[in-house]
């Protein structure tokens, strides 16, 4: 095998943040191969920017850099993260024997692709991947963990600071920012969901994923994910009680949190009484929280139905949120 690594990056109007995602790549102790750019129909002037540091040409969409191949991809709509994922995967696959998938605003530090290097060849391998560390460089222990089904909700356990202290550590899930992907396994468990858009499409893969192999993490190798910890959230105190809600202009963000979830539990749970208890439960409280916190209920208690019976109807409607929100017209 030649190990040959190609980093998918995927974008939507973050274009400075991508930048120093794609300087940092082309600036390792070792580089990968290739990096293909996935751009979700960026309104920002990505495009432009790409094009001034020399990452993309106007009459060329493959150029070289630091003897890196650059791919850009334009996609016509934002397709989340989820599709952008699936594009860059479906491209790169059989061409590379590894993907590296990360968001544009994830930044691998100077040896993070070298000290993954030394495990190309490990049996029973189905991916790598790196620490995560915010920009003020604390773990963030939620992005790497392992599956627990035994719930009502598939739900991750979060790794701990004892399993940042070996060399390795052999985990089930790890988020698609620094995962590195054995191209192989990608013939045999297909591409990402792309139907998700956002959330839950890296614990979905991950799933899959195992199913080949061990998802080993490198704690030498260490990735920043710089917007990995704002929170669209703020608190709100009511009858003595404090709650995190979420700004009705920003709610749209939930919907596909609880549908991927809730698709995911209806297929993989273990428990399937559980799983049906946890979603009555998830979603009166959810209407008692809007009908004690929020604005604009009737049309939260609208969106929360949906969201829920989406999942367990399995209906990918990713425009459906937004027309909800706004009182468009949408599908039943």
């Amino acid at each position: 095998m030649t190990n040959t690594v190609c980093a998918v990056v995927v974008t939507y109007n973050r274009k400075k943040l991508l930048i120093e995602c794609l300087d940092a790549l082309i600036n390792q102790k070792l580089n990968p191969d290739a990096i293909y750019i996935v751009d979700n129909n960026s309104t920002d002037k990505t495009f432009e920017l790409l094009e001034s540091h020399g990452y993309v040409t106007r009459n060329n969409f493959e150029t070289s850099k630091e003897n890196v191949l650059i791919k850009y991809i334009p996609l016509n709509e934002n397709t989340g993260g989820a599709g952008g994922f699936y594009e860059g995967v479906k491209q790169a696959h059989l061409k590379y024997d590894w993907l590296w998938l990360m968001d544009d605003d994830a930044e691998v530090t100077p040896d993070c692709l070298y000290e993954l290097k030394p495990y190309f060849n490990q049996e029973n391998i189905s991916a790598l991947a790196s620490l995560k560390v915010d920009a003020n460089r604390n773990i963030l222990f939620h992005h790497r963990g392992y599956f627990n089904f035994q719930k009502g909700l598939p739900t991750q356990e979060h790794i701990t600071l004892n399993d940042t202290k070996t060399k390795t550590t052999k985990i089930d899930m790890a988020s698609f920012v620094g995962i590195l992907i054995k191209d192989e396994i990608i013939t045999k468990i297909g591409y990402p969901k792309k139907e998700f858009f956002i959330h839950a499409d890296d614990l979905e893969y991950c799933i899959r994923l195992r199913e080949h192999g061990q998802i080993l993490l490198i704690n030498k190798s260490v990735i920043l994910h710089k917007e990995g910890s704002v929170k669209g959230t703020f608190t709100k105190k009511k009858l003595g009680i404090t709650a995190n809600r979420r700004p009705y202009d920003k709610l749209w963000i939930n919907y596909y949190m609880i549908r991927n979830l809730t698709w995911l539990g209806k297929k993989y749970t273990k428990n399937r009484q559980s799983f049906y208890m946890t979603i009555i439960k998830n979603y009166i409280l959810s209407i008692i929280g809007i009908i004690i916190y929020d604005d604009h209920k009737i049309n939260r208690i609208k969106f929360y139905t949906h969201a829920y019976n989406d999942g367990l109807r399995e209906k990918f409607d990713n425009k459906k949120p937004k027309k909800i929100l706004y009182q468009e017209k949408y599908s039943r």
